[in-house]
């Protein structure tokens, strides 16, 4: 068997497949161009967000058994045609959970207290505190949509701070989230005006591409703030940024994008001292990509050996 790491994925996953005898190949980030010549010579594929598999890829891919994506969003493989190819597609949906809900905690931390702008502001040499007043977040109602396992962790730290938890994920229990203290909202229409802040943790998909757009962008609670360290296209860019240059959101702090890595042809890049941007850091810990190189390494070990996957984002008959 022969597998190809791309993506910069933690070396424990080329750890994990030598030790039982299978072939590496390490390469940086391949364009469509180049992993279209090579991938005919690989069964397994271990990747991160950047490196895209497509049809046209998969038709390229002859010995191809497992794509691995070493993370949780899987927006970057065209699962249809790999199930048609009877191709494998994991993930590791557990191993940044802790990671991302940790930055999006910072995220919305440093958005209520402006600390990148100050920091900015103070590297000019002028020590000035008046404009870069902030908020508490304790008393303040937190909007969760999508209360999975990084939504949940979410409210599980913001309740900690003193944060209010209102919730709208249709697909979550109702009785489990009031047990937990927390506010159910049935439709996002009614979640929309009674937040303080939002943040969204669901997955990229027909359903979810445009969630908060500019029709309902201004449903929102004047002055509320708006986070995503989900996935960029959830929060449509142009509304978002309308919606923050008029003053009606007063901040937004974002974490990814709908061009990346292209960042400058977003309609956020440079438009507002408002809006904090980085570059996709959510599950960039060295402990987040420890676990889900391990995770995702040793379930295609255990596929070459006969096994099922354990966490399988498709079903191969």
């Amino acid at each position: 068997m022969k597998v190809l790491i791309v993506d910069k994925v933690n070396e424990i996953a080329e750890h994990i497949l030598t030790e039982a005898n299978i072939d590496t190949v390490i390469m940086n980030t391949p364009s469509a161009e180049e992993l279209s010549k090579i991938i005919a010579d690989f069964d397994g594929i271990i990747l991160r967000n950047h490196t895209h598999i497509d049809k046209e890829i998969l038709e390229c891919a002859k010995k191809l058994k497992v794509i691995a994506r070493a993370g949780v969003g899987v927006d970057n493989i065209d699962v249809p045609a790999a199930t048609a190819k009877g191709v494998w597609v994991i993930n590791s949906p557990n191993g940044n959970t802790e990671a991302t809900a940790e930055h999006t905690i910072a995220m919305l931390l440093a958005l209520s207290r402006n600390i990148p702008q100050a920091y900015e502001h103070l590297k000019g040499g002028v020590f000035e505190r008046n404009q870069f007043i902030g908020n508490e977040v304790s008393g303040k109602t937190l909007g969760i949509v999508g209360f999975g396992k990084i939504g949940s962790r979410v409210a599980e730290i913001a309740k900690v701070l003193g944060m209010n938890i209102y919730v709208y994920d249709p697909f979550a229990d109702a009785d489990k989230i009031a047990e937990l203290g927390y506010k159910k909202y049935d439709t996002l229409e009614a979640l929309l005006p009674v937040l303080d802040y939002l943040t969204v943790h669901v997955p990229k998909n027909k359903d979810t591409i445009n969630l908060i757009d500019e029709n309902n962008i201004y449903k929102i609670k004047k002055g509320a703030r708006i986070i995503n360290c989900a996935r960029g296209g959830i929060i449509n860019e142009s509304a978002l940024k309308a919606a923050v240059l008029d003053g009606h959101i007063i901040g937004a702090a974002l974490d990814v994008f709908v061009s990346e890595p292209d960042i400058t042809s977003s309609p956020l890049y440079n438009c507002s001292d408002r809006i904090i941007i980085v570059p996709h850091l959510g599950a960039s810990t060295i402990e987040a990509q420890t676990k889900v190189a391990e995770d995702v390494a040793s379930q295609m070990r255990d596929i070459f050996s006969g096994d099922l996957p354990k966490t399988p984002v498709n079903k191969i008959i």
